[in-house]
C-alpha cells in the first residue's frame, strides 16, 4: 500500500467507506421498524421502569437521587451501587461497566464502596471497630441493594467460600489502615488507594486460590466511576469511560453542563501519551493498535483484566491451561499494560449546582452531556407539576390564586411521563427524535432480538443526584 499514489490511496479509502456504509444501511434496513409497533405504551413503560429506584434524604447537601438501568447484554454487564457511610457523613454512588462478562463489575460494585468507606474512618475509630469484629458490610448502609449476595455471579455457587475470601482481604486492608495517621489524610490519596488495593486483592486472590470462581472475576474486567458527596464537597474517581456531568444553572436561567471526568481511551491524547511513556519506544506501534490496547481492549484503564497486567509466566501457568493460548495478546512484551489507578476530580458545590449525572457509556453513546443536562433540567421543572396543588398557609388573594392556576396550567404541558429522571433519560436516549420521543422507535429498540440488540445499543446505567440549594447556600465550605 505504501507504493500507491495519494490519489489511488484516496480512491481506495473512499471505495472501502462506500462499501461499509452500504452494508451498514442494508443491515439497518433489515431491522428498521415496519408496520405497527411491537410493544404497546404500557409494555414500554413496564420495561423501562422495571429497575428504577428513587431515594430521598432529609438534611445534608443531597435531596434525593433517581437511578435506573436497562440491559442489552444477557446477563447485563453493568452494575450500580449507592450507599451512605455509617461512620462518616458521606454518600457514595457508583457505576460499573463490565466487559468480558459481568463477574468483575458485580464484585467490585459490592467491594469497592466498602474499601472506600473503611478508608474514611479515622484510624483510632477504625481500630476499635475492627477489634469489635466489624465486617465489611457494616461500614455502609446500602440503598436499592437488590442483590445483597453474590449468588447472581456465574460460577460462584459457593457464596460462603467467596465471602470468607473477600472478608479476609478486607480485614487485612482495614487493619493496615489502622496504622496510618489522621494528620496525613488526603481524599485524593484515599480514593486512589482504595481502587488500587481492591484491584491488587482481586489479583492476589486469583493467584493464591486459582479456581473457576476467582478466575472468572480476574479474566473479566470493568471500568468504574464512584462519586463521594459530603456536604459541599464532591469527589469523583474514575477508571475507564463512565462519565460524570454536573448540571449548573446561570444567573440568566441557562443550563450549563460541566464534565467532571475524562474518558481513558485512545481518543484521549494525554492518556495515550501516558501509556506509551510506560513502555519501550520499540512498542510504540503495538501498544495501541486499531484504537485498542494491544488491539483488543477499548478502555486504557480498568479493574480486573489481569490478562493485560500479569507477567507472561503467570498467564502461562494460571490462565492458559483453562482458557488457551489465545488469552495472551499479541506483542505482550512488557506488562502491565493496564492501570486501575483512578483519575480524581474535586468540586465544591454551590447553590447553582442542581444535579449530578453519572452513567455508563451506553448513555453517552447516544447523547451529549449538554443534552442530558437539558433533559434533566426540564424534567426537574416539569416534575413539580406531578404533585398536587397546595395553597400557602398565609392569606392569599383570588388574583394570586388565579396566577398560580395559570402557571400550573402552562406547566402541565411540560409534565414528564416518568417521575424518575434516569428513566426519562433512557426513554429519550432510545426513542428521542428532533420532534420528541417517538413510540415506534422506542418500541423497536426495546424489542430487538437478543442476538443483534448489542449492535444497536449497549447496557445503560444512570444515576441522577439532586442537590439541596438551600443547604448549599448556608453551609460552610
Amino acid at each position: 500500500m505504501s507504493n500507491w499514489s495519494p490519489k489511488i490511496l484516496a480512491m481506495r479509502i473512499h471505495s472501502l467507506a462506500t462499501t461499509f456504509n452500504r452494508c451498514y444501511h442494508r443491515a439497518s434496513a433489515l431491522h428498521r421498524p415496519t408496520g405497527p409497533p411491537k410493544l404497546s405504551p404500557y409494555d414500554v413503560n413496564c420495561i423501562l421502569r422495571a429497575n428504577e429506584h428513587t431515594q430521598e434524604f432529609f438534611g445534608g447537601s443531597v435531596k434525593s437521587y433517581d437511578t435506573n438501568q436497562l440491559a442489552s447484554n444477557s446477563p447485563i454487564e453493568d452494575s450500580r451501587s449507592e450507599a451512605s457511610c455509617v461512620h462518616t457523613s458521606g454518600l457514595l454512588l457508583g457505576i460499573f461497566d463490565g466487559h468480558g462478562g459481568p463477574a468483575c463489575s458485580q464484585v467490585i460494585s459490592k467491594r469497592l464502596m466498602r474499601y472506600i468507606a473503611a478508608s474514611l474512618v479515622p484510624p483510632d475509630d477504625l481500630r476499635q471497630h475492627m477489634l469489635g469484629g466489624a465486617q465489611s458490610f457494616s461500614f455502609l448502609s446500602c440503598h436499592n441493594d437488590k442483590a445483597s449476595t453474590l449468588t447472581s455471579l456465574p460460577n460462584l455457587e459457593f457464596v460462603s467460600e467467596i465471602k470468607e475470601l473477600y472478608e479476609k482481604s478486607f480485614n487485612q486492608f482495614a487493619n493496615e489502615l489502622t496504622n496510618t495517621t489522621l494528620a496525613g489524610f488526603q481524599m485524593h490519596q484515599t480514593l486512589e488507594n482504595a481502587f488500587i488495593r481492591l484491584d491488587q486483592d482481586l489479583s492476589r486472590e486469583a493467584i493464591e486460590m486459582p479456581s473457576l470462581r476467582t478466575m472468572s472475576v480476574a479474566m473479566s474486567g470493568a471500568v468504574a466511576l464512584v462519586a463521594h458527596i459530603d456536604g459541599p464537597h464532591l469527589h469523583v474517581a474514575s477508571v475507564g469511560d463512565c462519565s460524570a456531568v454536573l448540571g449548573t444553572v446561570t444567573d440568566t436561567g441557562q443550563w450549563v453542563a460541566k464534565k467532571l471526568t475524562n474518558e481513558h481511551n485512545s481518543d484521549n491524547v494525554g492518556e495515550v501519551r501516558r501509556l506509551l511513556s510506560e513502555h519501550p519506544a520499540t512498542e510504540r506501534d503495538t501498544v495501541i493498535r486499531g484504537e485498542r490496547l494491544l488491539g483488543q481492549l477499548a478502555p486504557l484503564r480498568a479493574m480486573g483484566d489481569f490478562r493485560y497486567k500479569w507477567t507472561r509466566e503467570q498467564l502461562e501457568q494460571l490462565v492458559v491451561p483453562q482458557f488457551g493460548e489465545q488469552v495472551i495478546a499479541p506483542y505482550y512484551l512488557t506488562p502491565p499494560y493496564l492501570s486501575a489507578c483512578p483519575e480524581i476530580t474535586h468540586h465544591i458545590l454551590t447553590p447553582r449546582d442542581k444535579f449530578l449525572i453519572i452513567a455508563s457509556d451506553g448513555l453517552w453513546d447516544t447523547m451529549s452531556a449538554m443534552q442530558t443536562v437539558h433533559l434533566v433540567g426540564e424534567h426537574m421543572y416539569g416534575k413539580a407539576f406531578l404533585q398536587p396543588l397546595t395553597l400557602p398557609k398565609q392569606d392569599i388573594t383570588l388574583g394570586e390564586i388565579s396566577q398560580m392556576l395559570s402557571t400550573r396550567k402552562a406547566g402541565l404541558q411540560k409534565k414528564p411521563l416518568d417521575r424518575n429522571a434516569a428513566t426519562h433519560l433512557i426513554r429519550n436516549a432510545l426513542g428521542g427524535t428532533e420532534y420528541g420521543v417517538e413510540h415506534s422507535k422506542l418500541s423497536h429498540m426495546l424489542s430487538l432480538p437478543q442476538d443483534i440488540v448489542r449492535l444497536f445499543r449497549d447496557d445503560i446505567t444512570i444515576t441522577v443526584v439532586y442537590f439541596d440549594s438551600e443547604y448549599l447556600r448556608n453551609c460552610p465550605t
